[in-house]
């Protein structure tokens, strides 16, 4: 498919920053996201947020002028190797635009975005039953991380916190 093009985000420019709320208010709504779309709140909040956070990296996916897809990402580190890291926090394409390698060039640019960062490596988590993302991440080189064999494989746990 011609005409892709991928953006670091700029949250300071509206073209961007409305493209972050559209993208994930559908991944959002998305099966594979959250089966509903962000409150009016978060919607609110969102960008501010973001714009706070010191870590936050986000790439976009733009088929001509429209956002297609979206990595929201943050910086993190791995104390096991004294160095960055970058977590894949969102990754959404709208549904149209699946299939045409779109992901696959935007799995590309964070990678070079963790080598330009000198980053040990690339976490994400995904759904267990989204067999085609893990397709996907899996042909991108990425796998179950294990630290050492007789673990086992890592599993991600999550507790809600209330304010």
């Amino acid at each position: 498919m011609a005409n892709i093009e991928i953006f670091e985000a700029n949250l300071d420019l509206t073209l961007h920053s409305q493209a972050v709320l559209e993208l994930l208010n559908a991944y959002a709504q998305d099966p594979m996201g959250d089966g509903k779309p962000l409150t009016q709140e978060v919607l609110k909040e969102l960008i501010p947020g973001l714009l706070q956070h010191p870590t936050t990296i986000i790439f976009l996916a733009f088929h001509d002028s429209k956002a297609v897809g979206i990595m929201t990402c943050f910086k993190g580190f791995s104390t096991f190797q004294a160095r960055a890291l970058i977590h894949i926090s969102d990754f959404y394409l709208q549904p149209d635009f699946r299939g045409l390698k779109i992901g696959q060039k935007l799995l590309a640019t964070v990678e070079k975005k963790a080598v330009d960062l000198n980053c040990c490596k690339i976490t994400l988590e995904v759904q267990e039953n989204n067999d085609h993302a893990m397709r996907i991440y899996k042909t991108a080189g990425f796998n179950q991380e294990v630290h050492v064999a007789e673990a086992g494989g890592v599993i991600l746990f999550s507790k809600p916190v209330s304010k």
